[in-house]
């Protein structure tokens, strides 16, 4: 089974070649990858978030009456950097939904002053239902927490904030 760290290492190398498209299987695990040649479609793919950004930060000085872009709003703000002191980011490897325990009835894998070194596991990333747990790759105290739980996330979303 890949771990998430090489998964990261393929897809790096992969968007760094000249390769198109990629297929690795082992041990009945197989990871297919292929770049979009249409440079209209990842262009598309881009630009859908930034405006709604750019929305967002007009609508400052309006009363926005849109309950979800009321939501949208606050996300944006609370992921706003903050004035905590850190060293590094723990990010989300994946998109997928964010888990802070491995189900719901148990305790979370860290709160916020728990101290972490590589292999500890941090959270959950839920993607095609697959439970990815994903570990700090860090030494340190966990400072700050920027997702909640059950939240959708990002590649490379920042997750946690961690004091070396």
């Amino acid at each position: 089974m890949l771990k998430v760290q090489e998964i990261r290492e393929i897809i790096k190398l992969i968007d760094d070649s000249s390769i198109n498209e990629f297929t690795y299987e082992t041990d009945g695990t197989k990871v297919s990858m292929k770049k979009s040649l249409n440079e209209k479609e990842s262009s598309t793919i881009e630009q859908k978030p930034q405006p709604q950004k750019e929305e967002i930060s007009t609508k400052e000085n309006v009363d926005v009456e849109d309950e979800t872009s009321v939501k949208v709003e606050s996300t944006i703000k609370t992921n706003e950097p903050k004035d905590i002191d850190y060293d590094y980011e723990i990010q989300s490897p994946m998109v997928g939904t964010f888990y802070s325990s491995p189900d719901p009835e148990s305790d979370v894998y860290v709160n916020v002053g728990d101290s972490v070194n590589n292999e500890t596991v941090v959270c959950i990333v839920e993607a095609m239902k697959l439970f990815n747990e994903i570990e700090a790759e860090t030494t340190g105290e966990i400072v700050e927490i920027l997702v909640e739980n059950g939240e959708l996330v990002e590649y490379g979303q920042p997750l946690f904030r961690v004091k070396n």
